[in-house]
């Protein structure tokens, strides 16, 4: 193997090993973002819950003006 050959086949080797590291560390971002996603709908769920819980407790007519209006 020539020595240009061999250069280029290092070149690739060292490319081949960053875009693994890369992925790696794409995969690992991608796992705890999509945990903080779960968090974010669960607490989703519970304030729309509440949410709703509050508007079923408003009565169903608006309160009477004041007297001195």
């Amino acid at each position: 193997m020539t020595k240009l050959m061999e250069d280029r086949l290092e070149e690739l080797e060292t490319k081949v090993t960053f875009q693994e590291d890369l992925l790696l560390r794409l995969d690992d971002m991608l796992v705890v973002h999509q945990k903080d996603i779960s968090s974010l709908t669960k607490q989703l769920q519970l304030v729309t819950e509440q949410l709703q819980q509050v508007i079923g407790m408003l009565p169903e007519e608006p309160e009477p003006p004041p007297p001195h209006y």
